[in-house]
């Protein structure tokens, strides 16, 4: 994913774009609101974080002026806890706010759950998702391998889905058991593993090759 990090902090955003590039992300900076704007126009990011404390163009105004060229998910950063602050910023279109000092764990999570809903409006119009021989029908509920179909569990279904919309990516456990089961989800430990056990025997059914394959220490990914 493009990210487009806006900050005249070169200390914060030397140390993001280390982070966000180590993340997997092709990454883009600006030191303040103008550059910004001319850098959203130029890559067409696929996030901003932008700041708002900035001299010159504000991130309010940034995050307007954005708002009236593209609907980019916009996380915005400040200094201040103010609830008006929080209110002005979604207001002008922000669509997370985030106040510094923060934790680079809150920050990168944040970003996860905004490239996800990014990814999702992507695929939303698609009916058939694939990898390999491997089809489902989002709309019917009905996935297919080498045209033998697959009977699933609800749950099953939208942890197929959740690998099918991100194939050949590694999906860590922790975004696996929030989207699929929610944050404050607090059952037994090991109930991703049970799960893609049994997606694992439904897909491999015949004989067939394995598709889901465990990254040590991680999580899981789809491919062939």
């Amino acid at each position: 994913m493009r990210i487009l990090f806006i900050d005249d902090d070169e200390k914060i955003s030397s140390m993001m774009h280390r982070v966000l590039t180590f993340e997997g992300h092709e990454v883009f900076l600006a030191s303040n609101g103008r550059e910004g704007l001319r850098e959203a126009e130029r890559i067409k990011p696929d996030l901003v974080i932008l700041d708002i404390m900035m001299p010159g163009m504000s991130g309010w105004e940034v995050c307007g002026q954005i708002r009236l060229i593209s609907d980019v998910p916009i996380l915005m950063l400040t200094a201040k806890d103010e609830v008006a602050d929080k209110v002005r910023g979604l207001d002008v279109g922000a669509d997370d706010y985030l106040v510094k000092p923060f934790a680079l764990e809150e920050l990168l999570a944040r970003v996860r759950a905004l490239l996800r809903r990014t990814a999702r409006t992507k695929t939303s119009d698609k009916r058939i998702l694939s990898c390999g021989n491997l089809t489902l029908d989002v709309e019917k509920r009905e996935a297919r391998r080498n045209n033998h179909v697959i009977v699933l569990t609800t749950k099953e279904f939208e942890l197929l889905k959740i690998f099918l919309e991100y194939p050949r990516q590694v999906l860590t456990r922790d975004s696996l058991m929030e989207q699929v089961w929610g944050l404050d989800f607090s059952g037994e430990s090991n109930v991703l593993e049970v799960f893609i056990g049994n997606l694992r025997h439904k897909l491999e059914h015949g004989g067939m090759s394995r598709l889901i394959h465990t990254v040590r220490g991680v999580g899981y990914t789809l491919k062939e």
